[in-house]
Order: C-alpha cells, then structure tokens, then sequence
C-alpha cells in the first residue's frame, strides 16, 4: 500500500531522474578465478591430456582436442598436480628420462603412478594451453626444503645444483613459475601428513621463507579446509605466516542436489 501511495502521488507528467554515484565503482576481476584443477586421478592425467596411444595425441603425447577445447574456454591458470595426490608425492619421480623413472603406489587414491607425465610435461602443456601453471607443493611427505628445490629447479636459470638438473633433462631455459600453492587441505584428516591448522602454518611459512630466499617474485597461496575461522586463526598464530603468502584458497566440495516428486517424496532436500 505504501508503494502504490508514493507513485499515486507523482503526476503523471513529472519528469524522471536517474542520479550515478562516481565514488561506487567495479573492482577489477582477477581471471584467475575461474582457473582450473589437474590431479593424478581417475583419466585426468593418463588416457585424459596425456595419451600417447590416442590418434589425436601429438609428438609430445598431448591430446590435441583437449589442448584446443582448454584454448577455445581461456583457462586462465591450471592448478597440478593435486590434490590428494600432492600430499605423497616426490616431485623427482616425475623428471628426468621417462624410462628411469619409478612406478609407485599412490597411496592417495592407491592407484599405480608410472610417472610419465610430471613437472616438464605440465610446463609444456600449459605452453600449448596458453593456461598459466599453477605448482602444488607436498607440505604432507615432503619437506620445506624439498619445496624450494622444484622452487628451484623451475625457475632459476643455472649454475645451481637443481636448475642445473632440469637442463641436464633438456629444458634450458627456466620455467619462471610465478604462482604456488602451499600444500593441500593439510587440516583434513583424511590428507596425507595431515596436522592441524596451526602446525600447517608453521609448516608453509618455513617453506615460503625459504622458496622466497630462491625468487622473491614468487606469489604462495595457502590452502586449507573450511570452516575458514580455523584454518585462517591456525595460519595467523604460526610464525606470522601470512606475511609468506600473497593469498588463500580454502577446499569446498559442490554435489547435485537432486528433489523427489513432492507427491513421494518428504519436503526434504536430499
């Protein structure tokens, strides 16, 4: 009723006015928000961008229909190699010639890794992408150190022990990696080396300080399991980690919803 009154009392001549406040504007967009995932799982990886046997596939073993529909959507950014996976993973398994590496259990999704696809077959395919890389780092097995290794190997030019192995793997020029994600979900009970959030921010601030001693253009995100309060709260108390990482990226699984017939079925979302 108070709405019909205020426009009955406007005549009906009365001229319009649109007012545009200059001070409220759009903040930029990041694209990088609508990044996407790679995990040693399921066909993601083998029989999925990778599968050498495949028709489609190039010299490289890259499928080539995948490779053109991840141009044709813009992909920013793509985060590997996990995940779960990353929590057990020995980034060194995966470089080097393709018949000396190793077959192991993954014993994330006890499955068989055979390691021939890592970390110079995911720079390469982001090259054909145009998809920025995104490293996960292994703060559940692995170590800080071991962090600023492949921090290392990636993206110094020479001269130094491990930038010095990846052009003995015939990659002579760095990768230059800019972003890198500080373990996975490492609160989770279910992650491999799984601490608590605290512990995790201690863990991520030691290997931030000493990836950033190897680049210091490096941006570190950390990564955690909602409910966000802990795992933030966890991060600020340890060691003043925060001041390591440029950002935060939190864990949220999205299932169908689906709704039985409201004549069968309960009001009830299931």
């Amino acid at each position: 009723m108070l709405g019909e009154s205020l426009f009955a009392q406007a005549p009906a001549n009365a001229a319009t006015r649109i007012y545009f406040d200059s001070r409220r504007t759009m903040p930029p967009l990041d694209r990088n928000i609508f990044g996407s995932f790679l995990e040693h799982l399921g066909r993601a990886i083998y029989e999925g961008i990778y599968d050498p046997g495949s028709q489609l596939a190039d010299s490289n073993g890259f499928r080539t229909d995948i490779a053109d529909e991840i141009k044709h959507l813009g992909v920013p950014i793509v985060r590997y190699p996990g995940g779960n996976f990353v929590s057990g993973y020995n980034w060194l398994d995966g470089v080097g010639p393709k018949k000396d590496r190793p077959r192991k259990l993954d014993k994330a999704w006890n499955s068989i890794e055979t390691n021939q696809f890592g970390t110079n077959e995911f720079m390469a395919w982001c090259k054909l992408t145009g998809a920025k890389p995104l490293m996960g780092l292994n703060l559940g097995t692995g170590t800080a150190e071991q962090a600023a290794a492949l921090a290392e190997y990636c993206n110094v030019e020479k001269g130094t022990k491990w930038s010095d192995l990846r052009r003995e793997h015939g990659v002579a020029e760095p990768h230059k990696v800019e972003h890198w994600c500080l373990g996975n979900e490492m609160d989770g009970p279910w992650q491999i080396g799984h601490m608590t959030a605290t512990e995790y921010g201690m863990k991520a601030a030691d290997a931030g300080r000493q990836m950033h001693n190897v680049d210091s253009s490096l941006k570190l995100i950390a990564c955690g399991v909602p409910p966000c309060p802990l795992f933030s709260n966890g991060i600020a108390r340890s060691s003043n980690s925060v001041s390591t990482t440029s950002m935060a990226s939190r864990f949220t699984a999205i299932t169908a919803i689906h709704r039985k017939p409201a004549a069968t079925a309960p009001s009830t979302w299931r």
